[in-house]
């Protein structure tokens, strides 16, 4: 765009000096002609740059998910091929279910033994206040009966030995009357230990049973979302682990995201809402257009990694970093008056936005973008 500005220039001073003659061509003018080009170049690169700015650098981001299953076993099926469309909760893999579903069947006989045991509590508390009862009966008789051998032995009617037999008696019947009591207390503990309304014992049979049916609904790997895998290289017989550091495969969403990054001293204007322009090197000859969603202000240098070291300063010779750029977030609307097709993943190319300052000079812009959007069918290599 530049080059045809320059151009334009160049033809009005010919016409001007040089066809017309309308003033003198002298070293007067030719050194103001030289100098006003300059300056209408210098002026249009800082202008537009500023109430228009634009960016080399627009990428399309999809979201990746790393397919890693909950549960390890031999891999039955493989529903999905690379580079396939499925929906969300599409099967993807399936993992051998025989070893969760005999756990699964192993604690629901648990829980129903523990649910008929949780059943006899009351039963078995009723009958421990019986024996308490007993033991506390007996240890009244027993007391009474030492009462009396012992008024019968101070009055000379009666002997020592009977009140050291009662003596002992009441010391077992105590002991009985204890161990009943205990027995009473422990079983009144078992049955008031209520977990969500189910016996304590019960509720824990019941977690681990809902664990384990989790775990064998997990057996079946969904797709977290619209999209495709990338990279399916397990087959049926393939050993799948529970680790991050082996995923099965990659999850490539359909929602994409369109990112342009621009130099910190551009974006003084922009604002959420602004007009997009931009073009793809996937898509060439084709104009996207949008607005822009935000502005993400922050990048790594900014950042203060947290360890137990004290920050250094550069030395004092060496030269600053480069500043690292800015991300705006585009949100695209149509593609020249049409839906935006789905986009390649990490599909490149440039664009601009067009803030609400010194509009005439947009065209400038949507020019230099139209330009590269044609030049984009352009392959410049040898062949």
């Amino acid at each position: 765009m530049l080059e045809l500005i320059l151009g334009g220039y160049a033809a009005l001073i010919w016409l001007v000096f040089i066809k017309k003659k309308w003033l003198p061509w002298n070293i007067k003018s030719q050194i103001g002609s030289a100098i006003g080009g300059l300056l209408l170049m210098a002026t249009i690169i800082f202008t537009v740059n500023i109430i228009t700015p634009g960016s080399e650098d627009v990428r399309v981001i999809n979201f990746v998910t790393e397919v890693v299953p909950r549960v390890q076993g031999t891999i039955t099926k493989v529903a999905v091929e690379g580079n396939t469309m499925v929906k969300k909760g599409d099967i993807l893999i399936e993992i051998d279910e025989r070893p969760y579903q005999l756990k699964v069947q192993q604690l629901e006989a648990q829980l129903a033994e523990t649910s008929a045991s949780a059943k006899s509590l009351l039963q078995n508390y009723d009958a421990s206040k019986a024996n308490t009862s007993a033991a506390m009966a007996q240890l009244d008789l027993m007391k009474k009966r030492l009462a009396e051998s012992s008024d019968l032995a101070k009055s000379g009617a009666g002997n020592k030995y009977d009140v050291e037999y009662y003596q002992a008696e009441v010391q077992k019947a105590q002991g009985g009357y204890d161990a009943a009591k205990s027995s009473e207390n422990t079983a009144k503990l078992k049955l008031n230990a209520i977990v969500g309304g189910d016996n304590a014992a019960v509720a824990q049979i019941k977690a681990q049973l809902e664990s384990a049916r989790y775990d064998l609904e997990s057996c079946i790997v969904r797709a977290p979302a619209d999209g495709f895998p990338v990279a399916v290289t397990v087959r049926p017989g393939n050993y799948a682990v529970s680790m991050p550091l082996r995923p099965l495969m990659s999850f490539v969403w359909y929602d994409q995201r369109i990112i342009a990054f621009f130099d910190q001293n551009e974006l003084r204007f922009v604002e959420p809402g602004n007009e997009v322009e931009l073009t793809l090197k996937a898509a060439p000859g084709k104009i996207i257009y949008g607005k822009v969603d935000s502005i993400i202000w922050a990048s790594s240098q900014g950042q203060i990694a947290q360890s137990g070291t004290v920050p250094t300063a550069p030395a004092e010779m060496l030269h600053a970093p480069l500043p690292l750029k800015y991300a705006v977030k585009i949100i695209p609307e149509e593609m020249d008056g049409e839906p935006i097709p789905h986009m390649p993943m990490g599909a490149r190319g440039m664009g601009g936005i067009y803030t609400e300052h010194l509009k005439p000079l947009h065209i400038v812009r949507m020019l230099v973008i139209r330009l590269h959007a044609i030049l984009n069918y352009l392959v410049f290599k040898l062949p």
